[in-house]
């Protein structure tokens, strides 16, 4: 991903952060938003319906930017949440007390083993093909019906276009068949405030990881909506060199790389191989993932590894070899993770010693490896870590 900010002084605002803006030139208050309690929750343009219903929209607007005035201390807000910025169609119905009412996720696995990856033009067919069921089942299971609903969200980037743009059609014509206001989603700033769902003392100022494999990022959450960026990746995400590995390696892509890597890796031996730590001459806190995969791809051809054998027909002698290949790539991949966040840790409680809590999310933070090393040193320097549980650190409604 693009560097998003390039400076710690600068922000990151929650809508204005998307490169194509072509494609969401009709989802509305695009432009930087200083505080929550100003989040232009807009109705969707172009509905046919938006004219004659004006004054009601505008009330549940009202409502949701400021549902504790005294002419409804108490209102009960429920979201429609659609996600289909990559390879997973999801919904999810949501309450205002950080209750889950429902969540549906049809995954592409099947598309990701056949082309060994992400295929753009592929994955979008895959979301049109089941979005209006995906969305269908949300609201069955939670109980609900359009007309119910206080608002939909729908991620608007970063992400692959083709696929956002899947998901933004339906959500603005759900919200514009009932006139229900529409919620741009920035996919980075949802994974750092998930957490906030399942855990209720985690307050503002916290740091963010966010893992994933398209990005890497590292920031200061001080409010929702300003964000300090500590570090990014320079070139490739961690999820990106883990999905490259378990390809080289042969191994089962239809649970993504990371479950396949994590599991081989318990049966190698993490020093076998000498992969150099990345970067660790540079004193900031940027991640870099290009350079390992690399060292991971020549050592797969020094040990002889045909990718297009599948570990499952590799004899006792090669799989040991992947093995070793896997348990050394995510001893140093993570390792690296460690240094640049006890860095970043640093950096961060000088700016703001009240840091309490660093949330680890994204795809790539549901590793059981990727998580113990983290709390060590979360822990060592007198914070907590926070991870949402899986189904909520991978892409979801």
């Amino acid at each position: 991903m693009a560097t998003l900010v390039p400076a710690i002084s600068s922000r990151i605002w929650r809508l204005n952060l998307l490169r194509s803006p072509k494609l969401f030139s009709q989802v509305k208050a695009m432009k930087p938003l200083p505080s929550p309690r100003r989040l232009g929750l807009t109705p969707p343009l172009n509905s046919s319906k938006t004219h004659c219903c004006a004054s009601d929209c505008s009330s549940r607007q009202a409502q949701l930017q400021n549902p504790s005035s005294s002419e409804s201390p108490e209102v009960d807000i429920t979201m429609l949440g659609i996600e289909t910025s990559c390879d997973d169609t999801a919904a999810a119905v949501v309450r205002s007390n950080g209750e889950i009412l429902s969540q549906v996720v049809s995954s592409q696995a099947e598309l990701l083993a056949q082309y060994g990856g992400v295929a753009p033009k592929m994955a979008q067919e895959a979301h049109a093909a089941v979005i209006d069921q995906v969305v269908q089942d949300a609201l069955d299971k939670a109980g609900v019906r359009e007309k119910d609903l206080s608002a939909v969200a729908v991620t608007i980037g970063p992400g692959l276009s083709l696929c956002l743009h899947v998901g933004v059609q339906k959500a603005r014509k759900i919200a514009g068949s009932f006139n229900l206001p529409l919620v741009g989603v920035h996919h980075m700033e949802a994974h750092a405030l998930v957490a906030r769902l399942v855990e209720k003392k985690l307050q503002f100022p916290f740091m963010a990881l966010l893992i994933s494999g398209g990005h890497n990022l590292v920031v200061l959450a001080r409010d929702l909506g300003h964000y300090i960026q500590l570090g990014t990746t320079i070139d490739d995400a961690i999820g990106e060199a883990y999905d490259k590995t378990a390809k080289w390696l042969g191994l089962d892509l239809r649970r993504s790389g990371g479950p396949a890597i994590e599991e081989l890796a318990l049966e190698g031996d993490a020093k076998a191989i000498k992969f150099t730590v990345p970067m660790k001459q540079h004193k900031d806190c940027n991640f870099s993932f290009a350079g390992l995969k690399n060292q991971v791809r020549l050592a797969i051809e020094a040990q002889n590894v045909t990718p297009e054998i599948p570990i499952s027909a590799a004899n006792s002698k090669e799989r040991s070899a992947r093995a070793n290949i896997a348990a050394s790539f995510q001893r140093v991949a993570v390792l690296h993770l460690e240094e640049k966040c006890q860095r970043a840790i640093e950096w961060a409680l000088k700016i703001d010693p009240s840091i309490k809590y660093l949330v680890a999310s994204g795809g790539v933070a549901s590793n059981k490896y990727v998580r113990s090393r983290l709390k060590q040193v979360v822990e060592k320097n007198g914070l907590q870590l926070v991870c949402p549980p899986p189904s909520l650190c991978t892409d979801n409604g």
